[in-house]
């Protein structure tokens, strides 16, 4: 069965070439059971990890050629973040998609860089605005050349150290974007909540992305881990990657 959906997965962060070979196999042989086109998801660096002593990754350059060496390997798109404006012309001629971190979705300058490097740009939802709200950043990206902007909502505060997801924002952004993403693996967290890291609880993932499916989501993003207790970022909230395959099935069918 043919999917139209836009599903990204991959590890939170560059760990190893090991993590990267093992979870890129995986979703070629999800591609080729189910007919998907799963987008490869790592980051290069984590510069919003809670904490200073945090394993933030490789780097921009050792990271990107880790990233180039996967689409070459295994043919599958790339998407990856960027924080700083510089990073989103080095970034666009290795990745597909370029995605703009939530806490920094209003940053102009950044918005504008990843819009003038002709990939489709990925846009997270910020944790204190609304689904509506979003209309301004897709703006500032289109006017800046963007040939393809998505949208991705991933939760809103609520209170400390706690997220909550407003489904009607789904819709909202569907208004603005024709590509819409629920963040499963994001939107359970519970950021900064676990002695200087963010903690979550994986076992939500699911029922959030079957959730998302119902409010019109076009697409899902997950962030998978072969054994994500053993993660160097968001260990908490990452899927099992031995249970991305039933969990997709079961949205694709």
């Amino acid at each position: 069965m043919k999917s139209k959906a836009t599903i990204i997965a991959g590890p939170c962060v560059i760990e190893s070439e090991q993590l990267l070979d093992t979870v890129a196999r995986k979703l070629v042989e999800i591609n080729g059971k189910y007919g998907t086109d799963i987008i490869f998801k790592a980051s290069f660096d984590k510069a919003n990890r809670t904490s200073i002593r945090s394993f933030r990754g490789p780097g921009l350059e050792r990271g990107l050629q880790m990233l180039s060496d996967v689409k070459a390997k295994f043919g599958l798109r790339i998407v990856t973040d960027i924080h700083e404006a510089w990073q989103a012309a080095p970034a666009g001629e290795v990745c597909d998609v370029l995605q703009i971190p939530a806490f920094l979705c209003r940053q102009t300058d950044l918005l504008v860089a990843a819009a003038k490097t002709g990939r489709t740009v990925n846009i997270k939802k910020a944790q204190f605005l609304s689904g509506k709200d979003m209309w301004y950043p897709v703006e500032k990206a289109r006017e800046a050349g963007a040939k393809e902007v998505w949208l991705t909502e991933r939760g809103n505060m609520m209170g400390y150290n706690n997220l909550v997801v407003d489904f009607r924002n789904i819709p909202d952004m569907l208004d603005i974007v024709p590509t819409v993403i629920m963040d499963c693996t994001h939107s359970v967290q519970r950021p900064g909540g676990s002695d200087g890291k963010t903690g979550g609880d994986r076992r939500f993932v699911p029922q959030m992305a079957l959730a998302a499916k119902a409010f019109g989501a076009t697409g899902w993003f997950f962030e998978v881990h072969p054994d994500p207790d053993r993660g160097l970022s968001d260990a908490a909230n990452m899927l099992e990657l031995d249970k991305l395959d039933g969990l997709i099935k079961q949205l694709i069918g």
